[in-house]
């Protein structure tokens, strides 16, 4: 028996240096583990055997061993439970932690435990054979799609996560749409084969159909459902049977052996035809591997080196041609230390992925903050990863979007709610700063402004001699975020005056660290408006004021983000002539507006010029009279809604000398004001895609409701024994449609809201709106 545990306090007692370079916040879970050596045909995924890693190397490892991956999938696909497995085979945990107990590394919010749902996206770092694993945990729930938006923006890799039995599902759609836009290799985990109705044949055409991707089978399962008990590795020709000897057994010992004809005729001969799929897929895709095939192995598959066929596999991966497939069941500890080998396999490192705005600034900092946390002792948290040069505490830091340098006093390394400081961050990595009052979401982080205008001028140099302003060439080095716009909002009022600084130095806190949310003051009535992206969005984000900032504030009803637009061309004269002081200012405007058409909605007015108000329009005035066309369009005139998909041409402006740029954008607002009104308004709503799984049972009632509830029924699938609804419903038809579904489908339904785009309501419920919000109805 070899034992390594002693080795480690010995160690730590010898290097005080590293006793004086990393304080550790909290306690960390971190754990190293006796390791027993056994007969090679049972494998144990715990911590290998040999020296303990100095922490230095564990926290700054070469950069082609780093892997910065994200979790996600659907919401309860198990995503977090598979992180949970993840950290305890790699001997971070020392227990493995449930969602349904609430205690779970990433899931540390009193919200996320009391609901069994993640929220917040939590970043965990841990290490599997000599590979450093930055690994983010995302949300599966609509709500916090931005969430998921902000984490693929820094990520090199992902790992989608499936319910077998379901196969792809609505939210998958959207997080796997969000990972196409950043062009991210991913693999998929088809997890809960041990569930009822689960079925690997049908997961995989469902990714296929639906995703439109090429699925590559890398194991095959043994057994589905309740008889699932191992997995097949395609390549190798290897199974790997866990033997559970008790429901606490935690599935580090396996048998590995390699598959005979003899064991399970069946199962061996659907592994070889899958091995031979798989060969010809990748020999279609990779062109060095087709060479390899139909030259020296065209006579005999099974002679393909192993490792030729995962290096070629690789490329595919990399290259975003198809993805592997494997599967297991998280929850009963099956399946995940191949995955981990996977992902150290298949996904890049972060040199493997190539960034345009990297040749700009060569070894100088570039780094790219995604993430902010509030702490109540050491303020923002944020998070930020490094794409070139290094980070180092007590150093000065320019924030591009801010236009400000900033002093970042510690880095920390994260583990979900624990942090540990280092004293350093290498490119590739992903870790937190303490000390930035200034930077939030989608901010780019260089090392001073002259290195910011260094780049800009080598990326000015590189468009071809194309002469740009140097704002014009930052704003191509910043990659932010986009944010979606909220579709609900409601009025949020402390319990008295006295606590309304509080209420509005923790929304401020809130803001910032959730770039969804939208804080805005209604200039009617004085009220503090809450804008967010579902109920559940609203609902989270109060229970934090209360628990978190201990104020007891009360909500409004939930009322729809309704958008206006114009129904027909208009044009309006205004003049202003005032005289402030000894000053006269002096403005004619005439606009015409117009309704845009096109397939995306445009929420800013397209701006044109007559030819005779471009050439004698000074270019300072140009942006004050910019600023009041869009200003105008922020409340509409009919309900002060945003306005939407409108086109506005200048058609003359003249100007006093003396008049000042506020009074041109006020006459202009007004001017605009005016048109909007002659234009005609119509009133849009949000229209959402709903899907409902619900069994053919309850099918009837379900699509009874809809109806009532100005529902269209797009399609109706069928997934295993239950039927998928396909449907665009109004959003504001869907208040308090959970519980409605749960009584009418004795609570065996479930349903997925996402929104879809804005449609014009008709006159009649246009006309019951405006009753309503007249206090008529």
């Amino acid at each position: 028996m070899l034992r390594i545990t002693k080795k480690f306090s010995v160690n730590a007692l010898k290097s005080s240096s590293l006793c004086n370079e990393h304080v550790y916040f909290r306690k960390t879970k971190m754990r190293v583990v006796s390791v027993t050596q056994q007969n090679c045909s049972l494998r144990n995924y715990s911590s290998p055997p040999g020296d303990v890693k100095s922490l230095r190397s564990v926290i700054n490892p070469h950069i082609s061993r780093i892997r910065n991956i994200g979790i996600m999938a659907h919401i309860d696909a198990g995503k977090t439970t598979t992180t949970e497995r993840m950290l305890y085979y790699s001997g971070y945990i020392r227990t493995l932690g449930d969602v349904d107990d609430g205690d779970t590394v990433t899931d540390f919010m009193v919200q996320e435990r009391e609901r069994g749902i993640t929220i917040q996206s939590a970043a965990v770092t841990f290490d599997w054979k000599d590979y450093r694993i930055n690994l983010i945990d995302t949300p599966g729930h609509v709500d916090f799609t931005v969430e998921v938006e902000r984490c693929l923006r820094v990520l090199d890799g992902a790992v989608a996560v499936f319910d077998a039995s379901a196969g792809v599902e609505a939210q998958t759609l959207t997080v796997w749409r969000q990972a196409d836009k950043h062009q991210i290799p991913r693999i998929c985990f088809l997890n809960k084969m041990d569930k009822n109705r689960a079925s690997f044949t049908y997961a995989v055409e469902s990714i296929k159909q639906k995703l439109k991707t090429k699925p590559l089978l890398l194991q095959l399962p043994i057994g589905e459902a309740k008889t699932f008990r191992g997995l097949v590795d395609v390549m190798t020709k290897e199974q790997i049977i866990w033997k559970p000897t008790s429901d606490l057994d935690d599935g580090k010992n396996f048998e590995q052996k390699p598959l005979l004809e003899a064991d399970d005729p069946n199962l061996f001969q659907q592994v070889q035809d899958a091995r031979n799929t798989l060969i010809e897929q990748v020999a279609d895709l990779d062109d060095e591997f087709a060479e390899l095939v139909l030259g020296e192995y065209s006579e005999n598959f099974d002679l393909i080196p192993v490792d030729k066929l995962r290096s070629a596999i690789r490329r595919v991966t990399l290259a975003q041609k198809a993805v592997p497939v494997l599967c297991g069941s998280a929850l009963k500890n099956k399946g995940v230390q191949p995955l981990l080998d996977a992902i150290t396999m298949y996904l890049p490192a972060p040199n493997e992925r190539s960034y345009e705005f990297l040749q700009w600034y060569k070894d100088d900092l570039c780094a790219l903050a995604f993430k902010v946390l509030h702490d109540k002792c050491r303020g923002p948290l944020v998070f930020v990863r490094v794409y070139s040069g290094s980070l180092k505490p007590q150093s000065a830091v320019y924030n591009i979007n801010k236009s400000c340098t900033e002093r970042m006093s510690r880095l920390l390394l994260p583990f979900a709610d624990q942090q540990i400081e280092i004293l350093s961050l290498m490119p590739g990595n992903i870790a937190l700063t303490v000390g930035l009052k200034q930077s939030a979401t989608g901010d780019t982080i260089v090392s001073s402004k002259a290195s910011a205008v260094a780049a800009a001028r080598r990326a000015g140099r590189d468009a071809g001699g194309e002469k740009r302003s140097t704002s014009d060439v930052e704003s191509l080095l910043l990659a932010g975020v986009e944010i979606p716009d909220p579709v609900f909002f409601c009025t949020i009022e402390p319990p008295s005056m006295a606590k309304q600084q509080d209420l509005d130095n923790a929304l401020s806190c809130l803001q910032r660290e959730d770039p969804s949310l939208k804080v805005k003051l209604d200039p009617d009535t004085g009220q503090t408006i809450l804008c967010g992206m579902g109920e559940l969005h609203i609902e989270i984000i109060h229970d934090r004021i209360k628990r978190e900032y201990g104020i007891e504030t009360y909500l409004g009803p939930l009322q729809i983000a309704y958008r206006e637009t114009i129904l027909n061309a208009a044009q309006a004269t205004d003049i202003l002539d005032k005289t402030v002081g000894d000053k006269r200012h002096f403005v004619t405007a005439e606009l015409e507006v117009r309704p845009r058409s096109g397939e995306r909605a445009m929420t800013k007015p397209v701006i044109e010029y007559a030819a005779s108000v471009i050439e004698a329009l000074p270019r300072e005035l140009q942006g004050a009279v910019e600023n009041g066309i869009t200003n105008s369009c922020i409340q509409g005139p009919l309900l002060g809604f945003p306005v939407q998909d409108i086109d506005v041409t200048v058609q003359s402006l003249t100007v006093h000398p003396d008049t000042s740029h506020t009074m041109v954008s006020a006459c202009v607002s007004r001017c605009m004001q005016k048109a909007l009104k002659k234009a005609g308004i119509q009133i849009l709503e949000p229209l959402m895609n709903l899907e409902i799984t619900v069994s053919e049972d309850h099918l009837s009632a379900a699509l009874a409701d809809l109806a009532q509830r100005r529902g269209s029924i797009q399609e109706i699938q069928s997934r295993q024994d239950n039927r998928v609804v396909l449907a665009a419903v109004p959003l504001a038809e869907t208040m308090g449609y959970s519980t409605v579904l749960r009584s009418l489908t004795s609570g065996s339904a479930t349903f997925t809201l996402e929104l879809a785009s804005y449609q014009a309501l008709n006159s009649q419920e246009q006309s019951a709106l405006l009753q309503r919000r007249m206090g008529l109805l």
